[in-house]
């Protein structure tokens, strides 16, 4: 779950968190307790049929929604990198933890510390949960990077019954609630079958994958909202970067002070589906750190740099994404 940086339209440096820490994140004991009893979803007015629009602001290129844990309402990013519900420390240092604290290690080598704990309700939009467990860490560096208050992280366990599409263009994210075994429903936005093309993803570890290939070389990504920028590993074949056309250097800032000076530039062309998208912004960095429990390792994050180009959707529960031509 990165929160990378966009380089390519910034000059100064922003945050890269989330793949710092992925290694918590995926600590199996916790992810086992978020079971069907310990998380319950209503809806509201937005709709019997369980759809709804939620509008988002934008810090840098965060999608930010308003969302309430407990008792207190403020902004939230739609992270699909992150596997859950990731509160800031600042304004939840009260919450008794329920495991021990984790220690972890960031992409720049440096720590951070996480508190695992439980909020008795969590809503956004037209959805609500209870007993929702929450790991507690420090988001100082997000909020001093966009300078706005960040209460937390919404990450994929709350989006996984949902078809969601997002159009950065409008500012609006649009969920209804999808049924496997339920009756069909009429999605107007999918009607045109030949204005988007269909790929096919994965969740693993709570996390969006998608497999493609790159010059001859079969790569494993994740689809991440809390991503600013896109990134390659830097330990893929020599083969493979010779499709990018390298601009310059720049430094990431992880969870804690240290700093990594890592490449960026231009993919040529990357391919999903049948569509080719082409001259995609990355960043080049080590991702050994992104070797998650049960997804294994992976070999780049595709983040708002790919996301925004163009109005996208996910059906979490077919393993569905659209991308619209």
């Amino acid at each position: 779950m990165p929160l990378a940086a966009s380089y390519f339209q910034k000059l100064f440096l922003f945050t890269i968190l989330t793949v710092n820490l992925s290694k918590v994140f995926a600590h199996k004991s916790f992810l086992d307790s978020l079971t069907v009893a310990s998380i319950e979803i209503f809806t509201t007015s937005y709709g019997a049929d369980s759809s709804f629009i939620i509008p988002f602001s934008r810090a840098g290129n965060l999608i930010v929604l308003q969302g309430k844990a407990d008792t207190v309402r403020g902004n939230f990013i739609l992270d699909t990198g992150c596997p859950q519900l990731v509160l800031n420390l600042t304004y939840f240092r009260n919450y008794k933890a329920v495991e021990e604290n984790s220690d972890g290690n960031g992409i720049t080598g440096s720590g951070f510390t996480v508190v695992k704990s439980q909020v008795d309700s969590f809503s956004f939009g037209g959805a609500y949960f209870y007993h929702v467990p929450a790991d507690i860490t420090n988001l100082g560096n997000i909020e001093n990077t966009k300078g706005i208050k960040i209460l937390g992280l919404i990450g994929m366990e709350f989006l996984k019954p949902f078809e969601m599409i997002v159009d950065y263009e409008k500012s609006l994210i649009f969920l209804h609630r999808v049924n496997r075994k339920g009756p069909a429903y009429y999605n107007e936005t999918l009607s045109d079958t030949s204005a988007y093309g269909i790929v096919p993803i994965t969740i693993s570890d709570n996390r969006i994958m998608v497999q493609t290939t790159l010059a001859g070389k079969k790569i494993k990504l994740i689809i991440d909202s809390g991503a600013e920028s896109n990134l390659l590993d830097s330990r893929l074949p020599d083969k493979v970067f010779k499709e990018v056309s390298i601009t310059g250097r720049t430094f990431l800032s992880g969870a804690g002070r240290a700093k990594i000076e890592v490449l960026q530039g231009d993919l040529k062309s990357l391919t999903l589906g049948n569509q080719s998208i082409k001259n995609l912004p990355v960043i080049i960095s080590n991702l050994e750190r992104t070797c998650f429990s049960y997804a294994g390792c992976v070999d780049g994050i595709l983040g708002f740099d790919f996301l925004s180009l163009r109005k996208i959707g996910f059906n979490f529960v077919t393993n569905k994404m659209y991308i619209w031509k």
